[in-house]
């Protein structure tokens, strides 16, 4: 995402974000940031593409309280 998104993800402030990403240094970077108000609390790895070495990774944020 770019970080304006972030930023706007944090001014929203929904309860539950789930994040699907391809990359996980960039989705790293951003969980970096929503940190500020928000908790990891799954992470799950999808291979949806078997064959290849990408992996699809599924994060759970909670608001913070």
């Amino acid at each position: 995402m770019d970080e304006a998104v972030t930023r706007q993800l944090l001014k929203a402030a929904p309860s539950r974000i789930v994040y699907v990403s391809c990359n996980t240094a960039t989705q790293a970077r951003d969980l970096g940031i929503l940190d500020e108000g928000y908790s990891v609390a799954r992470v799950q790895p999808v291979d949806m593409f078997p064959h290849t070495h990408h992996v699809e990774n599924v994060v759970l944020l909670i608001k913070r309280e």
